[in-house]
């Protein structure tokens, strides 16, 4: 399984284990909810910087959108 992936499996699991849609993730962290959804569908690769910010709203360390395990 590629990182990009992994990432976006985790991205989408944390979010809706946080109850939210991609256009609130997308609001309280600053991003358009188009990039949002294309980051879990793989068409966008994040940042270290949006992934910083994405773990900040959904209040989880950034190393999580890694795990191969979740």
């Amino acid at each position: 399984m590629k990182l990009r992936e992994i990432v976006a499996r985790n991205l989408r699991k944390m979010r809706l284990a946080n109850g939210l849609s991609q256009e609130e993730l997308a609001h309280r962290a600053g991003f358009d909810r188009n990039y949002v959804g294309n980051l879990e569908r793989e068409i966008n690769s994040p940042t270290v910087d949006t992934l910083e910010r994405l773990a900040i709203v959904l209040e989880v360390d950034p190393v999580r959108f890694f795990d191969r395990n979740a």
